[in-house]
């Protein structure tokens, strides 16, 4: 069986499992990227350490130079368009990973909603995508501690009080000594694309 028939996840399949977790009409609005913001950059920028807390309702800290090859994005539980599609690239991303038997890596999911993403709806929804979270974490917190991640990741988030939340859609990969080596812009990113980015830096290691 070929990656691509084995690791093909519908989003309507998505949107269907997600349907439990979206209790109030929400919607996610890009914000609109800055010019040379689409597709796929390379970038050479350290990535911030921070603390969060994750799905389980545990500490979380992340550090940057931690060794692993880290891909990052941003997301929130009631998103009907969007972010599932980023969730269920990385469930896709996962299974090609494991079934490579890789190990070094580590992939984000961090909220945009601290209001509704409590860590037992952060659970949800990693279950909604079997994530499994030894190498998959999703990440909430205060209103506080999470304008401070978004801020230093160049993200930008605006709660509209209705359930919708206008958010930057970025998806970034780190590698082993904390350096963000490649930013994704939009919702146009490909699986294969992000994969072979992955294996880049991990040849880079050796």
């Amino acid at each position: 069986m070929t990656f691509k028939s084995k690791n093909k996840l519908g989003l309507g399949s998505v949107l269907l499992a997600l349907g439990f977790l979206i209790t109030e009409v929400s919607a996610h609005i890009p914000i609109p990227p800055k010019k040379g913001e689409i597709g796929r950059r390379e970038t050479n920028v350290a990535a911030p350490n921070f603390t969060l807390a994750n799905q389980a309702g545990q500490r979380f800290k992340f550090n940057a130079n931690g060794g692993k090859v880290v891909l990052v994005t941003f997301v929130y539980t009631t998103c009907p368009d969007v972010c599932p599609l980023f969730s269920a690239h990385f469930a896709a991303i996962q299974r090609a990973l494991d079934a490579e038997k890789h190990e070094n890596y580590l992939l984000l999911s961090i909220s945009t909603d601290p209001k509704r993403d409590t860590p037992a709806k952060m659970k949800a929804y990693a279950e909604a995508f079997k994530a499994d979270v030894k190498h998959w974490q999703f990440l909430t917190g205060s209103q506080k501690d999470l304008a401070e991640v978004w801020k230093n990741f160049g993200v930008n988030v605006k709660d509209h009080g209705n359930g919708q939340i206008q958010h930057t859609n970025l998806t970034t990969l780190i590698d082993a000594k904390g350096v963000r080596r490649v930013d994704y812009y939009g919702d146009k990113w490909l699986v294969k694309e992000v994969l072979k980015d992955i294996k880049w830096l991990e040849s880079e290691k050796s």
